[in-house]
């Protein structure tokens, strides 16, 4: 007897139907996957065998083909194992075919007959519902994740007894309600906030424009500074995920499975913070089967790089498509996927090896020599690329022991989503959301300067030979600074501070 079943591959960051046929006959005794299984799904043999078997029934002694349909597209994965399963069931008789035509079902299968959670569950629930199929069956540990997705049914189960006793009626699944996103609780840890930081009125207003524009950020200090303690505050004045924002960065979190039954939704902005050894593949993504990288798991947040030199340069430089495009593309002989990466780069490095270049309370021991070569592992069109670069002093002790109350990161918050409605508004007819996304072509429109404002930056172009491109971060970061002023046009006042927040370029600091 054939049996049909309908379950998903993970493709990107979406899901592709696939087609699970079993059909049993009579023969020698066989099992065979075919469909261009993975290592993981043809192993998927002996946990099905066992599962039946160790559930109270009789695996059958005949010939067992299973067609992973369409053949020409690789499977890879655990969430076949529960498919499989059940097509083995419904072709034996155990399970009414005509039962399971309407259901999903994705779902790792233990030795015992247990069902354990897999990742990947939301785009599969995504697919699902587009497909028209109503119900789904996933591991009752991916349950609340799955019910993030409206217009369909989720089951979860813990066993694959429980699952045959549901399509003979003689049992119940754990149905999940749908999770309204307006009422899902943050799992924000509390305690981080700007108040925390005292001195640095430079650095924090710095970080407030970024904030408001969503620029990307380079800080420039002495060990113990507190650029570390800066940036991983930043996600607290930012705005908060939209709905779409919010199911965007939680497919990709679910397929690197990141997710558990507790956390099952991204509601603040990811904070990723890789170590600088990582590898090209580890932060863009990549891999046999491609994986999202650290670039993509800080979609929509902050991917923060300390030690900035310290990471290969190779490394580095494949940050400059996707902070140009807002995604990534991995390539292979075969296929290509392509995975969303629009994040904030914010990083932070010392101004020279020792780290004390600058600094009035240590001597510097390095070379001129030595701070150029140190300088130089950061290329010149990924600097074009970081909008503002400030330099992040040591903090005095008088300013450690002082009483008074630093803003708060509530405060800070209130100007940036001002000046973000400003931007919503302006850009409301565009693919954009803040002033770093701008293009050329936008920069004509909406960056409009007063006589002064274009005095000023000629001056700064000849003195410090600004390149096109940081000429175009200079007036993107001069707009944001006039949204947070409220001012139509960018003046005078507006460049010269945007001028400020470009360190590197200035040719007495290199």
């Amino acid at each position: 007897m054939i049996s049909k079943i309908f379950t998903a591959t993970l493709f990107g960051i979406n899901g592709k139907v696939i087609e699970v046929e079993v059909d049993i006959t009579y023969g020698l005794p066989s099992f065979n996957i075919v469909g261009l299984p993975e290592a993981s799904v043809k192993e998927s043999k002996e946990r099905v065998r066992s599962a039946i078997k160790n559930t109270g029934f009789e695996f059958p002694s005949d010939r067992i083909t299973v067609n992973l349909a369409p053949a020409d597209v690789r499977k890879e994965g655990s969430s076949f194992d529960l498919p499989i399963a059940v097509g083995i069931l419904a072709s034996m008789g155990v399970i009414k075919p005509e039962k399971i035509k309407d259901f999903f079902i994705a779902g790792e299968i233990s030795l015992d007959g247990g069902i354990k959670p897999i990742r990947g569950v939301l785009p599969i629930t995504i697919l699902a519902s587009k497909e028209g199929i109503k119900n789904i069956i996933v591991p009752v540990e991916n349950g609340n994740e799955a019910s993030l997705v409206k217009d369909i049914k989720v089951y979860g189960s813990s066993h694959l007894l429980e699952i045959v006793r549901f399509f003979k009626g003689e049992g119940q699944l754990k149905e999940f309600p749908q999770n309204e996103f307006a009422f899902i609780e943050s799992f924000h840890e509390e305690g981080l906030d700007f108040s925390d930081i005292k001195g640095q009125a430079h650095a924090k207003r710095a970080l407030e424009i970024a904030a408001s524009g969503g620029h990307n950020v380079l800080m420039i200090g002495p060990p113990g500074s507190g650029k570390t303690m800066l940036a991983r505050r930043l996600p607290t004045i930012l705005p908060e995920l939209t709905y779409e924002e919010a199911m965007e960065t939680t497919k990709i979190h679910s397929i690197a499975g990141l997710l558990n039954s507790e956390r099952y939704i991204v509601l603040e902005k990811p904070f990723r913070a890789p170590h600088h050894t990582i590898s090209d593949a580890g932060l863009i993504g990549g891999g046999h089967v491609p994986k999202p990288g650290e670039v993509s798991l800080a979609h929509n947040g902050v991917l923060f790089l300390d030690e900035f030199p310290e990471f290969k340069r190779n490394v580095l430089d494949s940050l400059r498509q996707p902070m140009e495009d807002g995604f990534v593309t991995v390539s292979r002989v075969t296929h290509s996927v392509t995975f969303p990466a629009k994040f904030m780069l914010v990083a932070a490095m010392n101004p020279c090896p020792c780290g004390y270049f600058g600094d009035s309370r240590r001597a510097c021991i390095c070379t001129a020599s030595q701070i150029r070569k140190y300088r130089s592992r950061i290329s010149g069109p990924l600097l074009d690329r970081i909008d503002i670069h400030i330099e992040v002093p040591p903090v005095s002790i008088r300013e450690l022991s002082e009483n008074r109350q630093e803003e708060s990161s509530r405060e800070i918050r209130m100007r940036v989503l001002k000046a973000r409605e400003i931007q919503k508004a302006r850009f409301k007819d565009k693919k954009i959301v803040c002033n770093s996304q701008m293009t050329t072509k936008i920069l004509k429109k909406y960056c409009i300067l007063t006589e002064g404002g274009n005095k000023m930056i000629e001056k700064a172009i000849e003195r410090f030979g600004l390149s096109p491109r940081a000429y175009h971060r200079i007036l993107k970061v001069a707009r944001t600074i006039a949204d947070l002023d409220g001012k139509e046009y960018i003046e005078e006042p507006h460049i010269a501070e945007a001028i400020q927040y470009r360190a590197l370029d200035k040719r007495q600091l290199l």
